[in-house]
């Protein structure tokens, strides 16, 4: 095995074992307020504050970035040769990984990180927010001077955010009102229930798309900062605007992204940013130091139960270009890689298996300490400044007002410690279709004809992208760009298999879990299904 080009005096290993246990312990001793949960208390929810505690179940506790991230071209297949030939055998965490990385149906697990497991979380949590909501009913036509607005938009809130990460991995990306509404969404639940796999009915993707948009905007103005006591543990009006924001992006109403945007970057956004110059004497630290919720740029911090952070080492890895393309490779205005992950970037086993910036560090709930068991969690800062701020910049380009986009890039440039100033020509001439690693082909008119970009648009669509994809690496929104965009990617499984997921690919929606199926629910379309009449009407039940 020849080694790969990455210099290992820029990167530190930690060794599996004790570095594991020490982890665990750190941050959970730290973190305790993250891994902390209320009683769900729905015999009787006759207060305030039970209402106020239910709704700590309203956010959903699996992480979709182990789905999402392994759909994407953001990890390779190791045991694939590269461009010299070389290859590894190494075992994959799980079947899951396998499934996913190949586009497969995961019927492998109901595990944590599963599509099984994000289901019924998100249901389950639905389900806390619609019952928050029936209780907060009552107790209005009981108590006509309690005011219970604030919480009756935070669980509004819950349920649109749930919502809207299903229909986002269950079905194909939103393309325009007409053609979103010839596509299988998900269901949408506005009513208590007590069965997660009952006989729901499918919506379309246009429709779930009008249910979220409606409860965002009845939502977001009941909305008080001062009802939490750990505001960032919940939607905050800033928190509910970034979700606004990146909702209206996915739907194209680009004013509302702005508006939406401004109201949590105020006026001054680079006071909004994370600080990229501390440096860290130890893994831990970072891992930490990335969820605070003290800092500015974390809007919404939760606690997903997850393995994510198991996956690296195995045989899919943050490798390869796709490494090249985020965390370890030049950009407009660098080159090598971005000085602000210099000390930051870690390995698991060895460094050809590839390497990961530690912002998805495990933090081990014990259960037993002395049997040593318990519950694996990923701590997510589930919105940023920084992600809203690309929300705008993207909205900026097709609003036509160029010279705000490149302040916003160069915003982000210079946070992220570019030793060069992002220009507009610098953006028209690096992201050019030679640069293939960095430009890719959209495929947006074939999904809906409205949705154009320009030649004059195109560089900074594909600036944001670049700069998207590092921003939000292991958090499972490159793949929520690739459909967006209708990016065509390959996969290399193996030593000579090779997946290529189209723009209208249907395995671009994951398939939904077996049980859910096996209940009665109308499957995602396969790929043998393509050619035939998938219209609404066939396909939703009735």
């Amino acid at each position: 095995m020849t080694k790969n080009k990455y210099s290992t005096s820029k990167l530190s290993h930690i060794p599996l074992q004790g570095a594991w246990g020490l982890l665990f312990l750190v941050l959970l001793s730290s973190c305790s307020d993250f891994l902390s949960t209320l009683p769900d208390n729905r015999t009787q929810i006759n207060t305030e504050k039970k209402i106020s505690q239910l709704l700590v179940s309203a956010y959903p506790s699996a992480n979709y970035a182990h789905i999402a991230e392994l759909s994407s071209d953001n990890f390779v297949d190791n045991n694939a040769p590269n461009a010299q030939g070389d290859f590894f055998d190494l075992a994959s965490f799980s079947r899951l990984d396998d499934q996913l990385f190949a586009w497969e149906p995961a019927t492998a697990s109901t595990q944590q990180d599963s599509p099984s497991f994000l289901w019924s979380s998100s249901y389950s949590a639905i389900a806390a927010a619609n019952h928050a909501i029936v209780a907060i009913d009552e107790l209005e036509k009981t108590n006509k001077t309690i005011n219970l607005k604030a919480q009756r938009g935070e669980a509004l809130l819950c349920r649109a955010y749930s919502h809207f990460v299903l229909v986002n991995i269950f079905s194909q990306a939103y393309k325009d009102e007409t053609a979103s509404a010839l596509d299988l969404g998900i269901p949408y639940i506005t009513e208590p229930e007590t069965v997660v796999h009952g006989n729901y009915t499918r919506e379309s993707v246009a429709s779930v798309y009008a249910k979220i948009e409606a409860d965002i905007e009845a939502g977001y103005s009941l909305l008080s900062d001062a009802s939490y006591a750990v505001p960032k543990q919940h939607f905050t009006q800033k928190a509910a605007a970034a979700f606004a924001a990146r909702f209206y992006l996915y739907k194209r109403n680009y004013t509302k992204v702005v508006e939406y945007a401004d109201a949590v970057l105020t006026e001054t956004p680079a006071t909004m940013l994370r600080d990229w110059t501390p440096s860290y004497d130890n893994i831990l630290s970072i891992g930490y130091s990335y969820v605070e919720q003290q800092l500015n740029c974390n809007l919404l911090i939760v606690n997903t139960k997850s393995l994510f952070f198991r996956i690296f080492g195995t045989r899919y890895g943050h490798n390869g270009d796709a490494l090249i393309a985020t965390t370890y490779g030049p950009g407009p205005t660098w080159t090598d890689r971005l000085p602000c992950y210099e000390g930051k970037l870690y390995i698991r086993g060895q460094q050809d298996y590839g390497v990961f910036f530690p912002k998805c560090m495990e933090m081990f709930e014990y259960t037993d300490k002395i049997a040593g068991i318990g519950y694996a969690h990923v701590v997510r800062a589930e919105f940023t400044a920084e992600e809203t701020l690309l929300c705008r910049a993207e909205a900026l380009i097709y609003l036509n007002r160029t010279a705000e986009t490149v302040a916003d890039l160069q915003t982000w440039n210079k946070s992220r410690l570019a030793p060069i100033e992002l220009t507009e020509a610098i953006i028209r001439n690096y992201y050019v279709p030679s640069n293939k690693l960095y430009v890719n082909t959209l495929n947006t008119t074939k999904m809906s004809s409205a949705f154009v970009v320009t030649p004059v648009q195109e560089p900074f669509i594909q600036c944001v992208l670049h700069f998207r994809r590092i921003e939000t690496i292991f958090d499972g929104y490159r793949w929520f760009d690739l459909k967006r965009y209708g990016i065509e990617i390959q996969h290399t499984i193996g030593r000579s298999r090779t997946e290529t997921l189209t723009y209208d690919d249907p395995r671009r929606a994951i398939q939904l879990p077996q049980e859910v199926i096996s209940a009665g629910m109308k499957p995602n379309p396969v790929a043998a299904d393509a050619t035939k009449d998938n219209t609404i009407s066939k396909l939703i039940e009735n």
